[in-house]
Order: C-alpha cells, then structure tokens, then sequence
C-alpha cells in the first residue's frame, strides 16, 4: 500500500492527509478495545486529520461519540502532536457570545484544547450576519484556539461573500468547504461557481462519500445518515449493483472504487469517512492505489453513468 499524501488546506499551515476519519455515529457502536486498535492502524497507515463535532442537540437523546473518540485517543497513546481535530461549530448555536460556548465545550467533550481546523455547520438562519461570523472566527484565530476554519455545504455564493468580508478586514478567510461528493453526488463540487472558486486555490474535503454505505450495497438503513439534496437517494440505491459491477470487473470493492472516484478531484484535499471495523479502514486506504492503477480520467468515466443529480441539484445550491 502506498503512504498517504498530504495536501495544504488553502493557504492555511494545514497539511492534511488525502484520507481523513469522521466521528459521527461510529465510535458508539464498536467495541472499545477495537476501535483503539483501528485508531492506532489508522494514524500508523498515515491519516493525520480526525472530524470530531458534538452532534447532541437539546430534545434529542444524548450523543457520546466524540466523548468515546476522546477515551481512544487517550488509550492509544497517539500523541497530540501526531495528529489534527476538525471540529464542527453550528450556526443554530451562534450568540450572544459568538462560537466560544460550542468550542469551550467541543474542548471538554473531546479533551483537546485547540482545533486546528473548525467547519461551520450548514447555513440554515437568516438573521446572522456573515461579517459576525468573520469577525469571531478571527477572534478565535486570534487567541490560539483554532487554526483554521471552513464550511459544511455552503454555497459557492455565500463562500465568495465570507472571502470578501474577510479580506476586506485583513483575516484570513475560510480555507475549505466539506462537500457531499460522490460518485452519484457530484453537481455541486463539480459545478462552475466551485470550480472558480477552487481554481483560486480555495480546497474541499469530500463527505459522505458512500451515502451511508448504500453505494457500497448497505440500504441505509441500519444508522442515521445526512440529508439528501435533490431527491437522490432511491435513485443511488438503483446504481448500487451496477456500481458493484464495475467494481468487480476492476477487482475491487464498491467502497473501495467510491472513495477512490472522490480522490480525483483536483481540489479535494481529504476524503472524510467512518469506519467501525478494520476491514472498512484498509479497505478505504487502498483507494489511492486503486486511483494509481486505473488513473483518475478513466475511473471517472467509468463510474459516469451514475451520476444521479446531474440536472437535478443546481451547482450554485447549498
């Protein structure tokens, strides 16, 4: 297996690597001592970039998997210099006292006492400013407790627009956007208005890449998985065997060959994935051999017919 690249997050200090570990509903369902055994084969392999968020939301039962990926960490014995913790911050949350109260508690839940990277939740209010935001972000930035920040699913509109405020106060701006991108998600990462954006230099992070596991056969049903702009989903469950098919016919799993697909957008800096099993975590690094071994413009093509929210989901969308 080849070592895992690294890439710059924009023009932040951010090396991360190509393949990146999300939190969300993973750890609280394995068993313990495996899960250190997978965090510890994952660093091991080269994967530098942990996505950690707090997921409980008031009404709602409670939510443990970033508190479980803090135990982990400690008993992995991984030092923190070895690694970065994306964290999520939500808009829905933002007050008063801007981002601290989320982040002083994303800090206790997850025992880490800076982010070096934060991702905005996705833009549901219209009664926040965005130069409100610009202006706590590099508040944060500026007393240590984040070193960079991004965005979950914004618009490459209101992306430009946070660009612009920021450079007209002379902070850094957002360094990242986390896209939902995969081998039939694609209209908006692919789309015009990103593509200039990221023509600029600014960087993605591809997410839900497997759908949760329908693109590799599951029926998503067995976990909570994100929403599903456009409708697609009945549609992505249809592709599913043919998606097998090609995988098979290259050798491969249809995991394996979705989170390579991802891996070929030139601006996507890492790949965002769960896994509760070791199997899923070697399985996923070995996407970037297979990228390697069929090269990036025919696996594309390959995978093309699948592509479900093509006319479907405007590119200039959320």
């Amino acid at each position: 297996m080849s070592a895992l690249p690294r890439r710059r997050v924009g023009t932040s200090d951010l090396d991360v690597s190509l393949l990146s570990l999300g939190s969300w509903h993973t750890y609280d369902r394995m068993d313990f001592a495996d899960a250190v055994a997978m965090i510890r084969a994952a660093v091991d392999a080269g994967i530098n970039l942990f996505d950690v968020g707090v997921y409980g939301f008031p009404g709602m039962p409670p939510v443990f998997t970033d508190v479980i990926w803090s135990a982990i960490m400690r008993a992995s014995g991984i030092s923190r210099d070895d690694y970065l913790v994306s964290a999520k911050l939500w808009i829905e949350g933002f007050g008063d006292e801007g981002f601290r109260p989320q982040l002083r508690n994303a800090f206790l839940r997850g025992g880490f006492e800076v982010a070096d990277l934060v991702v905005l939740g996705d833009l549901r209010r219209d009664d926040v400013a965005l130069e409100d935001l610009v202006d706590d972000l590099s508040g944060l930035a500026r007393d240590g407790l984040i070193r960079a920040w991004g965005v979950n699913n914004w618009s490459a509109g209101n992306i430009r627009r946070l660009q612009e405020i920021a450079a007209g106060r002379g902070v850094p701006g957002p360094q990242i956007a986390q896209l939902k991108y995969s081998i039939g998600r694609r209209s908006i990462p692919d789309g015009e208005p990103f593509g200039k954006l990221f023509a600029e230099g600014f960087t993605m992070q591809a997410s839900d890449v497997l759908e949760g596991g329908i693109l590799a056969g599951s029926d998503g049903q067995s976990r909570e998985i994100g929403r599903d702009p456009g409708g697609i989903r009945e549609a992505l469950k249809q592709h599913a065997a043919g998606i097998a098919e090609v995988a098979d016919k290259l050798g491969t799993s249809a995991a394996r060959l979705a989170v390579a697909f991802t891996l070929t957008h030139p601006a996507n800096v890492t790949t965002l994935f769960g896994a509760s099993r070791l199997a899923q975590l070697e399985d996923n690094l070995a996407a970037v051999d297979l990228v390697e071994q069929v090269g990036a413009e025919e696996l594309r093509s390959l995978v093309e017919p699948f592509w479900a929210d093509r006319g479907v989901v405007d590119p200039e969308g959320p």
